[in-house]
């Protein structure tokens, strides 16, 4: 969840906007004078679809569609069971 920091002030004049931004799934954080006081958040039970979450944040303007045809993408290659686990496990080790 992306995390947003704002001035009280800033927040009662722009809550309506806020609000909206909240039910894309954005966090935001209330400010005093650059000390967080406040949290908003979705209310619990009012989880959005990954598509309803995509399209708030298109309309909010937070991210451009890109329009891209999944045909045209490559098939997934196929990795043998474990192996991320092992080359995280090696490059860790390696530090």
């Amino acid at each position: 969840m992306k995390k947003n920091y704002i001035g009280i002030r800033e927040a009662r004049i722009n809550l309506s906007s806020l609000i909206r931004d909240v039910r894309g799934g954005m966090e935001i954080i209330i400010t005093d004078r650059g000390t967080p006081v406040a949290r908003l958040v979705p209310a619990e039970g009012t989880e959005l679809s990954l598509e309803e979450r995509i399209k708030n944040f298109e309309s909010c303007g937070l991210i451009e569609s890109f329009p891209c045809c999944d045909d045209d993408l490559p098939t997934p290659i196929e990795l043998p069971r474990g192996l991320l686990r092992r080359c995280f496990e090696e490059e860790k080790s390696d530090e």
